[in-house]
């Protein structure tokens, strides 16, 4: 799964991930709570609570965009076939979060008006993790991928810092003038 992602970044050596969890999430749209729930539950047990709201952020975007774009009609919803899994990853100095759907169609980044409801996800996973990226499922070793291919899997990149906690400036505008 991890190959693509290689692609354009310094090497990542998979026997050193420090941590790793998944879940699959179920085809209805209270999973992105779950999601977020298990992301918590993750981040905290790496220590790594500082990072949570900005993943959090990434990860009911990346859940959302699964489960309206990704899986079939509400008719078909029921198969086994049409999970969404969630994959958390942790390195020394990154954390990927990964998220595995049955579509094979690759993510689309739209500009949304101003007015919209909706539109923007890609944009926040942009703005809020230092890389992202699709490729298809990869195929286990031996085995012959089904006609309607694998799926595929969004993910986004988070570079860890020694304290944990994003380094973001502080807007000049976030403290009342003192003066």
């Amino acid at each position: 799964m991890l190959e693509p992602l290689r692609q354009g970044l310094p090497p990542i050596d998979p026997s050193a991930v420090a941590g790793s969890a998944s879940c699959t999430l179920p085809a209805r749209y209270e999973a992105v709570g779950g999601a977020r729930r298990f992301t918590r539950t993750t981040l905290s047990s790496w220590d790594l609570d500082g990072r949570f709201d900005d993943v959090a952020l990434v990860v009911s975007e990346l859940v959302t965009n699964a489960l309206r774009h990704a899986l079939p009609a509400e008719t078909a919803r029921e198969r086994q076939d049409c999970s969404v899994r969630l994959h958390l990853m942790r390195w020394s100095s990154r954390l990927v979060c990964a998220v595995r759907d049955p579509s094979q169609k690759g993510p689309v980044a739209g500009e949304a008006p101003d007015s919209a409801e909706s539109g923007r996800g890609l944009f926040l996973v942009e703005s809020f993790s230092d890389g992202w990226g699709w490729h298809p499922s990869p195929v286990p070793a031996g085995d012959t991928p089904p006609e309607g291919g694998l799926g595929k899997v969004v993910w986004a990149l988070f570079r860890l810092t020694e304290h944990s906690a994003p380094e973001r400036p502080v807007p000049v505008d976030a403290f009342p003038d003192s003066r």
